[in-house]
């Protein structure tokens, strides 16, 4: 049974700067969440297709590269990548503002600039998760992600109603300049922490790349509970990029949305984030690790199911579409919390970068054919539709997930248990 955790969290200052800088980094890139695909949309009017496209460039990085960056993670302190990334995307970010103003902007400007900060988030995301272990002690990882979920919360909260209102005001490409300057405030955040690293020893000579890169999937693929989290993510990211795909587009011009009424949407259905971001500890300690962890994901599948029946009224719609919202906001980040809490505890340090991408790799390198699939089903049997196959794709993650030994998990294991 894992050691009741002791003191406050908060009163940790490298605790508090990382989740400090997480928290502004979020906030920002929930108004590029909606900015983006709705300057593809409004000012370049995307179809299907295009917004499918960008869905996908997102996630491309981690198909082609995903593993080079758990081995990069693992060999070097991490930090300073923590850093170069949030400055790094925000150069990048800041050229669609720029190239909007000088009458340059286009489709093809718009997906490398999504896929080369895919591509800095995934080396980013990789180290974020790969350094938490070393802030917060195993037996308090579910505490620490919970918390840390907090900043994707207040995030989806405040981010929607600012991005619907800079958007109104100022337009889409203008906010995403928003979103640069978060960036920076992050890294600023970030650079402030003092932790000591574990740095994997340097690989022996004319040891290849392959070789460390064969230990993490080696380790992922062997272990049927981080087998199962890396098919379960799979099969949600598949859908679900299927779903995003057409989403913004169903909004806008199936049900006649704005920019305003999307932004409260997102706004008031993201309350379900901060509610599942405060439910984690307690569901584990009372119906398990693995209980909670499929029934979450149970639950994005479920809500995801109520989008596509949003019509007629707006008196109908927008509840609806809050409520949906709600409830995918308590699944998906009860699910996140515990899904990285397992593989955190689960696997040793040396091996946490490499695990996090194999992991990521093996899930997120759906997500362009899930995009793209979504895209061309928008395109040939319409939006609904689309949207209705997403949903039932997503509940497949949890009938994985519950035919797994995560089933039978009730606490997190130790890293040097034997893979099941």
């Amino acid at each position: 049974m894992p050691t009741a955790p002791t003191g406050s969290l908060w009163r940790e200052p490298n605790f508090a700067r990382l989740w400090a800088g997480q928290t502004v980094s979020q906030l920002g890139s929930q108004i590029t969440f909606l900015a983006l695909p709705l300057t593809a949309i409004l000012v370049l009017d995307a179809g299907p297709a295009e917004t499918g496209l960008l869905t996908a460039a997102g996630a491309l990085p981690a198909l082609l590269v995903g593993l080079h960056a758990g081995v990069m993670v693992d060999r070097r302190q991490r930090l300073p990548i923590l850093v170069g990334g949030d400055l790094g995307r925000a150069a990048l970010l800041a050229l669609v503002p720029l190239a909007w103003a000088t009458d340059r902007l286009s489709i093809g400007l718009l997906v490398a600039v999504v896929a080369l900060v895919g591509l800095l988030t995934l080396v980013f995301d990789v180290a974020y998760q790969a350094l938490l272990p070393a802030i917060v002690p195993r037996e308090r990882l579910v505490e620490g992600n919970a918390k840390l979920e907090l900043s994707v919360t207040a995030a989806q909260i405040a981010g929607p109603p600012l991005a619907g209102g800079l958007i109104r005001l100022l337009t889409a490409p203008v906010a995403i300049a928003v979103d640069a300057l978060s960036f920076v405030l992050s890294g600023v955040l970030l650079s402030g922490i003092r932790v000591e690293e574990r740095i994997a020893r340097s690989p022996a000579h004319g040891r290849r790349i392959g070789a460390e890169i064969g230990e993490g999937l080696r380790l992922v693929v062997g272990d049927g509970r981080l087998r199962a989290i890396a098919g379960a993510r799979g099969l949600l990211e598949l859908f679900n990029a299927m779903l995003e795909a057409v989403f913004l587009l169903y909004l806008v011009r199936a049900l006649g949305l704005g920019p305003g009424l999307i932004g409260a949407i997102f706004a008031v259905g993201s309350a379900g984030f901060a509610l599942g971001a405060l439910l984690p500890a307690r569901a584990v300690g009372r119906f398990g690790v693995g209980a909670t962890t499929i029934g979450a994901l149970a639950l994005v599948g479920l809500s995801d199911l109520l989008v596509p029946l949003a019509g007629g009224s707006r008196l109908v719609v927008v509840p609806l579409l809050v409520g949906a919202q709600f409830l995918f906001g308590v699944g998906l980040t009860v699910f996140n919390v515990n899904q990285v809490s397992l593989r955190q505890a689960v696997v040793p340090d040396g091996l946490q970068g490499r695990a996090a991408a194999t992991v990521r790799v093996l899930a997120t390198g759906l997500v362009p054919l899930g995009a793209l699939l979504g895209g061309l089903l928008g395109e040939t049997i319409g939006l609904r539709p689309t949207l209705i196959v997403a949903a039932l794709g997503e509940l497949l993650a949890a009938v994985w997930l519950w035919r797994s030994p995560v089933r039978s998990l009730r606490y997190l294991p130790a890293s040097d248990a034997a893979p099941a």
